[in-house]
């Protein structure tokens, strides 16, 4: 037994001496195969996965690599995988920020990878109740998008399918209605086209004083309930029918034109007043700014959403290139005949007063005066202007 035990020994140290020249090199291939067909089944997203730290507002990565050390995106899931709707985009031609004839007007742009725009509804004339489908990514704008499909079995294309600008806190399934066109008859039963419709009593004998004051509260009462049942975000009402202090967005400055206020990430307007006997409300927007709009403008409820937007971080450059935005150089840096900070001996623009590569004033420099401060009826509707250095030290 000892023999045979020694004898295994010895033969078993006896093949591991020879394993290299007895071992052939397909001998490692069955397992090389294994493992790389193993890593050929890995996905992207199961990687991506793999390496996401999650928190409560925004994605991070782990830093195996210097591009996503800084890399922050909001949380978003929500937002549907896919593709977009054909039809309901346009192929966007990039002129890489120059005019007609090849002159660059707006630097640091250019490149990018190719985008489709999303023809987007800011008109939302057509009434009815509309389903949001799903909530999507625009590469062209801040903002999410949110898909709608009509109710009504009688449209068709565009009328059927369409893009809105998506409010905070909207999700799939939800409802959103337009009532630019007025609303329907016997919608809310005692309401009577507007807020200002209410009569005033007469003083002709009591019997009428007690009618006229029946059908005010009537009115009133019809006009709570008109509120409770259409002040919910997404639905498009005219200002007039919108009570003071209401979040807004999406505002148009014309009854029959588009909403052109109010629409990038996060942001949101708010009325503030409306004028007793006339045809103007007041609206506050993002930048502080108070002026008069007309009443049959409409504007959708609600806030603009994405506002963690602004708060996301790229990472590296590489990715604002994809984006289209190209470097910026500083103006110290530049040659003389390049920019007016250029040129001289060491970091120094010589005692020159900020100025853009145009020679224009930048750093706090006003260059137009809007609004009662400025030249006559430059912009009358403005009713305060926007807060400007220390005042807008101490708002913020």
């Amino acid at each position: 037994m000892l023999s045979t035990l020694r004898g295994s020994s010895s033969a078993s140290l006896l093949l591991r001496s020879l394993a290299p020249r007895l071992r052939p090199a397909q001998t490692y291939l069955p397992t090389r195969t294994y493992a790389s067909e193993i890593w050929k089944n890995v996905k992207k997203s199961e990687l991506k996965d793999a390496l996401v730290r999650t928190t409560e507002l925004y994605k991070t990565y782990k830093p195996v690599s210097p591009g996503i050390r800084h890399l922050r995106r909001p949380l978003n899931p929500h937002i549907f995988p896919g593709r977009p709707l054909r039809f309901l985009t346009v192929a966007k031609r990039k002129n890489g920020g120059r005019n007609h004839s090849g002159k660059i007007t707006v630097r640091h742009q250019g490149g990018g990878h190719r985008q489709r725009i999303r023809v987007i509804d800011f008109m939302r004339e057509n009434p009815g109740i509309h389903d949001v489908v799903r909530i999507e990514y625009d590469p062209g704008r801040s903002a999410h998008i949110a898909l709608l499909h009509n109710r009504d079995p009688a449209a068709v294309g565009s009328a059927k399918w369409s893009y809105i600008i998506a409010t905070e806190g909207m999700r799939a399934g939800d409802q959103v209605q337009s009532f630019r066109q007025g609303i329907p008859d016997d919608f809310v039963p005692g309401f009577k086209g507007s807020m200002d419709s209410k009569k005033k009593p007469n003083s002709r004998s009591n019997q009428t004083n007690q009618e006229d004051t029946e059908a005010a509260s009537a009115q009133s009462l019809a006009l709570g309930l008109l509120r409770s049942m259409t002040l919910k975000p997404g639905n498009v009402l005219p200002l007039r029918l919108i009570p003071t202090g209401t979040v807004i967005n999406t505002i148009s400055l014309k009854p029959n034109g588009p909403g052109i206020l109010v629409r990038s990430a996060g942001s949101f307007g708010q009325l503030v007043a409306q004028e007793d006997k006339s045809r103007y409300v007041h609206v506050r927007l993002q930048s502080g700014e108070v002026r008069k709009v007309l009443g049959d403008c409409c504007a959708t409820i609600g806030k603009v959403s994405n506002s963690l937007w602004k708060n996301r971080s790229l990472g590296k450059a590489g990715r604002a290139r994809w984006l289209g935005i190209r470097p910026t150089v500083r103006g110290m840096a530049m040659n003389a005949n390049d920019h007016p900070h250029g040129g001289g001996r060491g970091k120094s623009k010589s005692n020159k007063h900020p100025v853009s590569i145009w020679g224009w004033g930048t750093k706090g420099t006003r260059t137009r005066k809007p609004g009662p401060k400025g030249p006559k009826n430059s912009n009358k509707m403005v009713v305060r202007e926007r807060p400007r250095g220390k005042e807008k030290q101490g708002s913020a």
